[in-house]
């Protein structure tokens, strides 16, 4: 039986108009606090919000066509703005100066048309199996083989054609498709190229390769930072023996995207893309400190309960962030990944030895 592709299909019906959130996510039955927040802005905040984003066009230019001198210049305000959290207006535009992803594009003309329009993926069916999954509550995403849906595939294919040795693995859906509430799909492609191939930062497409090879790097350097950053939390984790594959993995495959309120994983991802993954190693510890006295008393099930469903004060930006920015991980990570490297070579090493 010949397998239907992503065009086969007609799109659902289009889902019943709800309140929507200034997301497009739809509205839970109750307000929560944010929502509340939102709605008791005043004049004068509105007027600074105004204010921030003149700053910012000011500083990107038309186009971005000043980003790159500024960035050279100011290097310091580029940091302390983008750490303020950049105006949504203007988020996708900034998102792909600051990962590299506009230089890619240009270099590459024609080349995502090509991909989705010409090219087979061996990742087909699992990517439309796995579509409805992402973002769920979003209008863009809700229409079964709707628009979004369709932008979502085409990307996903598109990248699992580009790098075959990753081919599409889940978790990158929740990237694709936060990327794709902010870009057209050509722009969301390339970053995730960039993303994944280390245009800026370090390349992370070893979180998607076979293993998770990153996401278990990753996993060890976090798992040492909270002994050596809250050692009473953990030792409490090792008494209950719970360990960071348990709650951290998402965090780190999903850049905070698939859990956490979307307002405070926007704020996160203008950080990632600007800094670099250390910002979720920093984010982490700073929402265990946050509930470092609650999480210390748990017995195992309460506590993989409490690390899976963090409170929702935890979770607003103005508090978690700032504590995150004062955590200095830097130098920190770059032993531990050479720790992590020497052991993990070891055991390469003497399995092969095993098997000759």
């Amino acid at each position: 039986m010949e397998k239907k592709r992503m065009d086969d299909y007609e799109p659902g019906p289009v889902p019943s108009p709800r309140a929507l959130d200034r997301f497009g996510f739809l509205k839970q039955e109750a307000n929560n606090s944010s929502e509340a927040l939102t709605k008791s802005r005043s004049a004068n905040e509105y007027q600074r919000d105004e204010r921030r984003v003149r700053k910012w066009r000011k500083m990107i230019g038309v186009g971005g066509s000043d980003w790159k001198h500024y960035v050279r210049r100011k290097p310091h305000v580029v940091k302390r703005r983008i750490r303020k959290g950049i105006p949504d207006c203007l988020r996708g535009l900034v998102w792909q100066l600051i990962s590299g992803s506009r230089d890619l594009l240009l270099m590459n003309p024609g080349v995502y048309e090509q991909l989705v329009i010409y090219e087979t993926s061996a990742s087909e069916l699992d990517i439309i199996r796995d579509i409805s999954r992402t973002f769920p509550s979003h209008v863009f995403f809700q229409q079964r083989h709707g628009p979004g849906q369709r932008s979502l595939y085409n990307v996903l294919k598109a990248y699992s054609v580009y790098d075959r040795d990753v081919g599409y693995v889940q978790g990158m859906g929740f990237l694709a498709g936060l990327l794709l509430l902010y870009m057209s799909e050509e722009d969301a492609f390339w970053l995730l190229v960039a993303l994944l191939k280390g245009a800026v930062h370090a390349p992370m497409e070893g979180l998607y390769l076979v293993g998770l090879p990153l996401v278990q790097q990753y996993l060890f350097q976090f798992d040492q930072l909270v002994r050596e950053y809250l050692p009473k939390l953990g030792e409490h984790f090792t008494q209950e023996m719970i360990n960071p594959s348990m709650y951290a993995s998402q965090w780190f495959i999903t850049v905070f995207s698939y859990s956490f309120p979307f307002h405070l994983a926007l704020r996160i991802w203008d950080v990632f893309l600007y800094e670099g993954v250390k910002i979720v190693f920093k984010v982490g510890l700073a929402l265990l400190k946050y509930c470092h006295d609650d999480l210390v008393k748990l017995p195992f099930e309460k506590l993989i309960h409490a690390l899976r469903n963090f409170p929702e004060a935890a979770m607003d930006p103005d508090t978690l962030l700032p504590t995150a920015y004062s955590i200095k991980v830097s130098k920190r990570l770059e032993e531990l990944k050479l720790e992590y490297e020497k052991k993990n070579g070891k055991l390469v090493r003497s399995a092969e030895f095993g098997q000759k």
